[in-house]
């Protein structure tokens, strides 16, 4: 089961989405999903769970899809990122590949197979990618490159996304989120 994220500030086009991903159809790709009508509430509850996929409309009025999953990408760097909307804005295009590395472009209306698939295209590309990470770190560990406690951080990091990082105060003293705010 594959954990989802739907970012639109159109409450209409989440729950059609939802119902297009939520229909159990017997393939190996099945799906939880979250949506949510603000990318700030989102990005909070990128911080709390870990997320397989986030799908982003481009335009939304608190922030647009690129700013969104941007930092999305440094709270969950290894979840795939997509981008749904209904316009051909070639420069926003652009911007999502090169700073928020989407992996695909959804235009609206979506046919829902092609959805799907798109999808699930995209959970099969980021576990590859996964795999290829965690194999290449585990050579490196064999060949004296990476010590074992790198590989745990790494492995949490991957499990809980945001575990291994510290807030540090000018006096020593760790900042926990209320106090950094």
């Amino acid at each position: 089961m594959y954990r989802l994220m739907l970012v639109d500030d159109e409450e209409n086009i989440l729950r059609a989405l939802r119902r297009t991903l939520t229909v159990n159809d017997g393939s190996a790709y099945q799906f939880t999903v979250e949506i949510f009508t603000s990318p700030a509430a989102a990005l909070q509850r990128a911080d709390e769970i870990k997320f397989d996929l986030v799908l982003s409309d481009y335009r939304m009025p608190e922030m647009d899809g690129v700013q969104f999953l941007r930092q999305f990408r440094d709270k969950q760097p290894d979840a795939a990122r997509l981008v749904l909307s209904g316009y051909a804005d070639l420069e926003g295009i652009i911007g999502a590949i090169n700073e928020a590395q989407i992996f695909r472009f959804i235009p609206k209306p979506w046919h829902d197979a092609d959805l799907r698939v798109t999808l699930t295209q995209a959970l099969a590309y980021h576990a590859l990618l996964t795999e290829n990470r965690h194999l290449a770190d585990r050579v490196r560990e064999q060949q004296g490159k990476l010590s074992r406690q790198e590989m745990e951080l790494r492995r949490l990091e991957h499990e809980n996304p945001g575990i291994t990082k510290v807030n540090w105060g000018p006096n020593g003293e760790v900042k926990l989120e209320e106090d950094a705010l």
